[in-house]
């Protein structure tokens, strides 16, 4: 049986990182120590649990048994430790000098970042901001690591354990240039498949959104000729064209150059959530952060 009044809880921090990064390099890099030190820890946790804990893979190092039905009562611990010990501290955005570091992609950024980014740079003159573009696919490795503080993501029940706070329900809307030829303020499915449309594919190239898996169930197939990589070269590619999108109603209603136009079905929507990762979730300055987001960003 393990002493826990003669363990080193250091080392457990350690063991809870190398569980993560399966890496001692990047483990090091993360508890700002040398690569030689992690590694004297791990010899040190071989020691104390009689087991390799992680041992070599072609995938850098790969978890035992038992490390694994360890990570994640360890980390529920050590999450409950810095609970209590955070639970008396107050963050003043004043004193402290932070770099927050944000993910989204450019609806967000647009929608609830530009609001937001007064708040957080002007409360603090200390205070820096590092916008990300975000990466759907690495997106919980990333808050797990630390390498975001909060993320701006459609909400996707396949993100697991993060944390969440939906934003804003958001739909879409078929717009064109207020100077398009051949468009009506209404439109019936034939006129609208008949139309040539542009759309946004974040990972490059793609010819079909979740208006395509609506209009499929009514039988319908649109003719979508450009797929770009954001809403901002979406929205100028429509001005200059004569080309349509269905584009979030946020984006285009106040634009003087664009025209909504009513569609004949009820366009797809989505809602808009504040992800962070559970170790960040009692963290006074992280609260100060969340806290920022909510009090600003347009909440439905």
């Amino acid at each position: 049986m393990i002493n826990f009044a003669t363990t080193d809880l250091n080392l457990l921090k350690t063991l809870d990182v190398l569980l993560t990064e399966h890496n001692v390099t990047r483990a090091a890099q993360r508890l700002h120590l040398s690569q030689p030190s992690v590694s004297v820890h791990l010899a040190k946790l071989r020691e104390l649990f009689n087991d390799p804990l992680l041992i070599p893979s072609s995938r850098g190092m790969k978890p035992t048994l038992l490390a694994e039905e360890l990570r994640q009562p360890l980390r529920n611990a050590l999450q409950s430790l810095e609970m209590t010990l955070n639970n008396n501290q107050v963050f003043n955005p004043v004193l402290e000098n932070k770099t927050w570091k944000i993910a989204a992609a450019d609806y967000a950024e647009f929608i609830v970042i530009k609001p937001v980014m007064k708040n957080l740079i002007g409360q603090s003159s200390h205070s820096k901001l590092a916008i990300k573009h975000m990466i759907p696919d690495k997106l919980v490795r990333q808050l797990e690591r630390g390498e975001i503080d909060i993320a701006f993501h459609v909400r996707d029940d396949s993100l697991g354990e993060l944390k969440s706070r939906i934003l804003l329900t958001e739909h879409y809307v078929l717009t064109a240039r207020k100077t398009h030829p051949s468009l009506r303020p209404k439109i019936d499915l034939k006129q609208f498949s008949g139309l040539k449309h542009a759309i946004v594919s974040p990972n490059g190239g793609g010819f079909s959104g979740e208006t395509d898996t609506l209009l499929k169930a009514l039988g319908i197939e649109r003719n979508v000729v450009l797929s770009v990589p954001n809403f901002y070269f979406l929205i100028d590619s429509i001005k200059q064209s004569d080309l349509v999108a269905m584009l979030p109603s946020r984006l285009v209603t106040n634009d003087p150059e664009l025209q909504i136009i009513e569609l004949p079905f009820t366009p797809p929507s989505f809602e808009l959530v504040m992800l962070w990762h559970p170790r960040s979730h009692s963290d006074p300055a992280h609260q100060w952060l969340r806290d920022q987001v909510l009090n600003t960003a347009l909440i439905h």
